[in-house]
């Protein structure tokens, strides 16, 4: 039984086209850039991004983006644009030069919880008085003579 192997960009005979050979990526998901975070409250946001369903945050060449994995409705069961001639400009200026064909791009950082959000604020921000995401240091208990 043979098993199909996954055509090389560099590969691409004349005239053929990258999105032939994908699974349309790029139209299962959207990515928009938010602010550099610098503080607590910026961190904060950045958290209620991630509470919500389908959403994670990257960092991306010290750019920071907000993801959110969803399918685009127009993309049909063979991975084609269903709108293809009547597309938003986005997808018109979209090229295949850096897309995420091979599989092989990071992120310098990715977040997927409010957790791993917090962790690194507590990491890179001084320290916030009396506030914390972990409940407070119990009292210790008297000694008992």
């Amino acid at each position: 039984m043979a098993t199909a192997t996954k055509i090389i960009r560099d590969d691409l005979k004349p005239g053929e086209v990258l999105c032939e050979y994908c699974t349309a990526k790029c139209c299962r998901y959207f990515a928009l850039p938010i602010d550099i975070p610098n503080e607590w409250r910026d961190y904060e946001y950045i958290r209620w991004y991630l509470v919500h369903d389908r959403a994670s945050v990257f960092v991306d060449g010290g750019d920071w983006y907000l993801m959110v994995h969803t399918q685009c409705k127009h993309l049909q069961a063979d991975y084609r644009c269903g709108i293809y001639e009547t597309r938003p400009q986005i997808c018109r200026d979209y090229t295949t030069d850096n897309c995420e064909y091979e599989d092989d791009w990071t992120y310098d950082q990715y977040f997927e919880t409010p957790e791993q959000v917090y962790e690194y604020a507590e990491a890179t921000l001084p320290p916030r008085r009396g506030k914390g995401i972990r409940s407070p240091k119990p009292t210790l208990l008297p000694v008992l003579g």
